[in-house]
């Protein structure tokens, strides 16, 4: 959810699977080879598998299963399952109208989790059956005769030998598993989502629905954020914590070849789900009514009534598959023609896709931006952008309930939450960092650019694979020690790790000495301010998600209601949840100033441009708000002429057609919910 997982988890199997320190990635090796495979590939093709969509019921520990962190993987590997999990969902969750009418609806949510518990655990299984993750000697942080100094006629050319026949069967052995997995995790979301929100709103009364909703979408949201803190505390611990002891481990959280134990966090989350399915086999076929007000008028109770009676799912008992399969497109065009309904499902697609570009790459802008680790950085998103997000959902449904607001006041109030979250997001696109200084490839005492060797490093015969970042006395950052030409190692004689690098034939000011690891940003004073925009900013954009699901349970004829669902979240699937990750990859991709490839193809991003990854990654986000501002604002239009025209109706009761009309119309802009 990431994730990205714990926030931006990729998935990529060959035989070892590698959570990268920056962005993950995946190893592989054998008896006699140790290298990193297609080690944090492009964000196109490593892009998260979506994030489970706003709406389950299992409200806060099946989030945190499909959220948690899953390595990379390439294309097309990544979307074949990527799209295995998502379109088994999509395709289902049209039918589950159908079969919500006839079934018990808590015991097919209980059996969904546990479906989407047994995903975890196969998620998790691809640590097990592999070997332990040996890392590439060739960007040692520890002293040996194979780290990367200045050696003149000393280094080999680095062979990509994973790229072998061999190298392909065993990953696609493992990437079973993962499609396996995935197939489950998406056909175990399936009654999760809608019969969740169907259960409650049957049986709650109309003043109370919107509270309860409000409440309900609030706590899924605390899956993601617990996916992030638990996936960031997975990150400290090293990835095979299991089969080797800590005085074994030479590498540090700071190195770039850290791999966090990121299977942790699935055996965790997954038991945790298992556990939670077990009461919803005990919940009743129905809920009981609830007891309405005394203070009530009659009226209201009989109208609660009424509607609570007609919400019932007994009015579609007696449909045949053969009949729903003939009423379902009959019933699709005539929700898609229904204004109100088709432009609050176009803002919701906005805001979903502006949510999967934040779920999955948020961390990654985190890092790039303000030079953090991957585990802070989720750190940041799960404990202060997810509750935010939580606050304002909360606070959306509370007003619903405590104004009763007509559906004219919700469509205003979800104009206004998307206006204020635009005024607050603009400044963000100017709060960032500028690109490190990076010795030829972003900043150069001469005027060539883009090349590893310089002058100083010729007789160094730098391979152009190493990257083992270090910074210089002169604070200009090389890709290794060798492209700085340095000849000679400081290491700490109890821990063997590298303290500083000297003899640096590139470096000639402040005593030609570089320290492991990269220069960084250097503003990490904006850190904190963006921080606090992007959470108000989310607080301000998560009120208007009650309100609008309000305006389409409340707009459309009570008996299409399982059906306008369902079609609602394939829309969302469909047009955000799916492209969404892509389009923001494919954006990020082009901001790339330096590429790592393997096999002939690029595989890894080593540097951005910081202006250009800010600017279309908070850009399209930006865009996104726009459109459904724009969507809710169509919204308020059309149903503030509607109340102008039935209310000039009721005052002339000049126009008796109008008031057939009216009566035939079980929901009218003066409707509360």
């Amino acid at each position: 959810m990431v994730p990205a997982a714990a926030g931006r988890g990729k998935l990529s199997l060959p035989a070892r699977w590698n959570w990268d320190q920056e962005s993950p990635g995946i190893a592989w090796q054998d008896d006699k080879h140790s290298y990193q495979e297609q080690l944090r590939g492009s964000d196109a093709e490593n892009t998260l598998r979506e994030p489970v969509p706003q709406y389950q019921v299992l409200c806060v520990l099946p989030r945190a299963a499909a959220a948690l962190p899953a390595p990379g993987i390439r294309v097309p590997e990544e979307l074949h399952l990527h799209h295995r999990e998502t379109v088994g969902n999509t395709l289902l969750i049209v039918f589950i109208s159908y079969f919500g009418s006839r079934v018990h609806r808590p015991r097919f949510i209980g059996a969904g989790a546990l479906l989407v518990s047994l995903a975890g655990f196969l998620m998790s299984l691809p640590h097990f059956i592999t070997g332990p993750y040996e890392f590439d000697q060739s960007v040692a942080s520890t002293f040996s005769n194979t780290t990367d100094l200045c050696q003149p006629r000393s280094w080999a050319n680095l062979s990509d030998a994973n790229c072998t026949p061999r190298a392909s069967r065993e990953n696609h052995e493992v990437l079973l598993v993962m499609f396996i997995a995935q197939a489950l995790l998406g056909i175990g979301g399936v009654p999760i989502q809608p019969f969740g929100i169907s259960y409650i709103d049957d049986f709650a009364s109309k003043r109370n629905s919107p509270l309860y909703l409000g409440i309900l979408f609030s706590v899924t949201v605390i899956g993601p954020g617990v996916a992030f803190m638990l996936g960031s505390a997975m990150l400290q611990f090293y990835v095979d914590i299991d089969k080797v002891s800590g005085a074994e481990v030479q590498l540090t959280h700071e190195d770039p070849r850290w791999v966090g134990a990121w299977w942790l966090g699935f055996l965790v989350a997954a038991s945790l789900v298992a556990l939670s399915a077990v009461p919803y086999f005990f919940f009743p076929r129905e809920m009981p009514k609830e007891v309405v007000s005394g203070k009530q008028s009659d009226s209201k109770k009989k109208e609660d009534m009424l509607s609570q009676l007609r919400a019932r799912p007994e009015h579609t008992q007696n449909l045949s598959l053969g009949e729903f399969i003939k009423r379902f497109p009959l019933v699709l065009l005539r929700n898609l023609r229904h204004p109100v309904y088709l432009l609050v499902v176009l803002a919701q697609v906005n805001i979903s896709a502006m949510v999967a570009g934040l779920a999955t790459f948020m961390g990654k802008f985190l890092e790039r931006q303000f030079s953090l680790t991957a585990s802070f950085a989720n750190m940041i998103i799960g404990a202060v952008n997810i509750p935010g997000a939580m606050v304002g959902i909360v606070v959306g449904g509370a007003i619903l309930k405590r104004f009763q607001m007509s559906l004219r006041q919700c469509s205003a109030m979800c104009v206004l939450g998307m206006l204020l979250c635009l005024l607050v997001a603009f400044p963000l696109l100017f709060l960032g960092c500028p690109t490190q200084k990076v010795a030829g490839i972003t900043y150069s005492d001469s005027s060539e650019f883009g090349h590893h060797e310089l002058e100083c490093n010729l007789q160094c015969n730098c391979p152009e694979k190493a990257y083992n970042p270090i910074c210089g006395s002169n604070s200009i950052e090389y890709t290794s020690p060798c492209s700085a030409g340095c000849r000679a190692v400081n290491i700490q004689e109890d821990t063997n790790i590298v303290l500083n690098y000297t003899n640096c034939s590139c470096i000639s000011r402040n005593g030609s000495f570089a320290t492991p690891g990269t220069c960084g940003t250097g503003c990490s004073h904006l850190f904190l301010p963006f921080v606090v925009l992007s959470c108000l900013a989310g607080i301000l954009a998560s009120t208007s998600h009650t309100p609008s699901f309000m305006l389409i349970l409340r707009s459309i004829q009570p008996e299409d209601k399982s059906f306008a669902v369902g079609i609602q979240f394939m829309l969302l699937r469909v047009l955000a949840w799916m492209p969404g990750p892509i389009l923001y990859g494919s954006a990020i991709d082009t901001t790339c100033i330096l590429w790592e490839k393997r096999c002939d193809r690029k595989a890894a991003c080593r540097y951005y441009d910081n202006t250009l990854f800010r600017q279309r990654y908070l850009g399209l986000q930006f865009f996104f708000e726009v459109g459904a501002f724009l969507c809710f604002m169509a919204v308020y239009v059309i149903l503030r002429k509607q109340e102008r025209e039935a209310s000039k109706a009721t005052e002339t009761k000049a126009d008796p057609e109008k008031e057939k009309l009216a009566g035939k119309s079980t929901k009218t802009p003066e409707s509360k919910v």
